[in-house]
């Protein structure tokens, strides 16, 4: 079955290969704070700031999930308030979670899934995080990091459906947070967290340590390459060995945004179907959402799901009336011609 379900999304099928090599490598069985596993967590980090182009300077966690990550800002990086800038679903559900921790001074402001990014502004220095959805996978929109202004306040980016998918400029925010079931082909299971020096300093002049994800409990392990709680250790491995074997994040960028133009410009052609997003400024390169009527997509899906493809539904007000595609650097473009044919006998 080819699956472009946008998240968990299709795995890399080497890691078939990996997981019989990290059982018979016995990592599996070796206590995280063993000299083993510490060279196995200081290599992933190696490898993943190496081939993502991470700067030297910033710091790389490993966490459970991406929604943990939004816990942890709220926790550990927001004393005065944080500002959330959302178009969708995921970007509504992190503010709404900041604002169950944090309470007060928690705000946000909803843009049209249409718009680019408003201006942002720091408000009289009132918020300390601003926190953006960089890929808005639910309407399959991306912001410009190129367009976020330097601020004194923290720069936070939800980025799960980016981060080894597309080039970043890591160097315009501070904290920037993911999960490895998309772009990066592996199984569900691991997050990721890369902080500047700036947030690491905002952190410890917080001082927060009331819980066990606490970031300083995290930040202290991880620089005797330890971590907080017993980790992923297979996630951490396989992400290591996925890290050796894909190309340097410049090279994948190009191939995916390459692939994204293309699979536009062939909906754009086909006459039954549009795509969702319509302004092509704000258009995702990992996920792609096709719009038509309900009868529409239920009878495109019935016809995929027999052709061996399963799509990826809609989400929230666009669930009957979309489904979507994930463009991740593990599917192949045979992949992608074969859900092409499916579309054009539609």
């Amino acid at each position: 079955m080819i699956t472009f379900y946008p998240g968990p999304s299709k795995i890399y099928p080497q890691v078939a290969g990996y997981l019989q090599d990290a059982f018979n490598e016995g990592i599996l069985s070796q206590n995280h704070r063993s000299t083993a596993f510490m060279g196995l967590l200081q290599e992933s980090i190696e490898l993943l700031k190496q081939k993502l182009n991470i700067p030297a300077h910033y710091h790389v966690y490993f966490t459970s999930s991406a929604t943990e990550c939004w816990e942890i800002v709220a926790q550990s990086f927001t004393s005065k308030g944080s500002y959330h800038l959302y178009n969708g679903a995921f970007g509504q559900k992190w503010f709404e979670y900041a604002q169950k921790i944090a309470g007060g001074n928690v705000a946000g402001q909803k843009f049209d899934a249409e718009e680019t990014i408003p201006v942002i502004t720091e408000a009289a220095g009132e918020f300390d995080v601003f926190c953006i959805t960089q890929n808005e996978t639910s309407n399959a929109t991306q912001v410009d990091v190129s367009k976020i202004p330097s601020l004194n306040a923290l720069v936070a980016f939800d980025v799960t459906s980016s981060m080894g998918g597309v080039a970043l400029d890591w160097l315009k925010g501070d904290i920037w947070l993911a999960s490895v079931q998309k772009c990066l082909g592996l199984p569900a299971g691991l997050g990721l967290m890369v902080c500047s020096p700036k947030a690491i300093q905002q952190a410890e002049m917080i001082g927060e340590r009331q819980h066990y994800n606490s970031f300083l409990f995290i930040h202290e392990n991880f620089e005797k390459y330890q971590t907080h709680y017993t980790p992923n250790v297979l996630g951490i491995y396989l992400l290591n060995r996925v890290m050796r074997q894909v190309e340097n994040i410049e090279l994948v960028s190009k191939k995916t945004v390459a692939r994204a133009r293309d699979f536009y410009e062939f909906i754009e052609k086909q006459t039954a179907l549009e795509l969702l997003i319509k302004n092509t400024r704000v258009r995702s390169d990992t996920v792609i959402a096709i719009e038509g009527s309900s009868a529409a997509i239920r009878l495109l899906k019935d016809k995929a799901n027999t052709a061996g493809i399963t799509l990826g539904n809609g989400y929230g007000a666009w669930k009957e009336t979309t489904f979507r595609i994930a463009n991740f650097p593990a599917i192949e473009d045979w992949e992608i011609d074969q859900l092409k044919q499916v579309l054009i006998d539609f």
